[in-house]
């Protein structure tokens, strides 16, 4: 539900922390609701959350959005887009303030052809994405709603962040009626 990667984190901040570099890697405050990444539109830089919390999201045709999930700390953003050149497939917006290390693609494409273990991590992360859209996938088809709502409302007060009902009915991939039925049921 909140993904995070600590081993990236401390890659990304061994650079950072490098003089050589302080040129390559700006580290860049977001306030709660401020976009990192628009869907559909260029991204000229790779993000690396440094710290706080983030939505990453589809906007459907229809004007809903769709949550695809909730990225903290050494979460990569933009890392695709790079990759293939391409508009970003996803919204990423700040549930929380949130610091994050902007590496230009340029650079970032630089790093990828010199540095064996940056291309482990990407693989490593690009892997654990997979895995874990799989296993939301099954459980979503496994579980109740108000089975996977109480895991939801259970990252929240671990997290101590607060998100709408919107954003949670928007995780669930159910309609704002289906979540204020399942909370009432809950509390029965």
């Amino acid at each position: 539900m909140l993904r995070t990667n600590q081993k990236f984190l401390d890659f990304i901040q061994g650079i950072y922390d490098s003089e050589k570099n302080r040129h390559n890697i700006v580290l860049k405050s977001f306030a709660k609701g401020q976009k990192l990444l628009y869907q559909d539109q260029s991204a000229p830089n790779v993000m690396l959350i440094q710290s706080g919390f983030t939505k990453c999201f589809f906007n459907e045709e229809n004007d809903k959005e769709f949550i695809v999930e909730f990225l903290g700390k050494g979460e990569i953003v933009g890392e695709i887009e790079s990759i293939r050149q391409m508009p970003c497939l996803c919204n990423i917006e700040a549930i929380t303030s949130v610091s994050a290390f902007v590496i230009p693609s340029a650079y970032f494409q630089e790093l990828l052809s010199k540095d064996l273990n940056l291309n482990k991590l990407l693989l490593e992360a690009f892997a654990e994405r997979i895995v874990n859209t799989s296993s939301r996938a099954s459980f979503q088809q496994l579980y109740t709603v108000e089975h996977s709502l109480s895991k939801l409302l259970e990252l929240q007060t671990k997290q101590e962040i607060q998100l709408s009902k919107e954003e949670m009915a928007a995780y669930l991939g159910i309609s704002v009626r289906t979540l204020n039925r399942s909370l009432k049921n809950m509390n029965s």
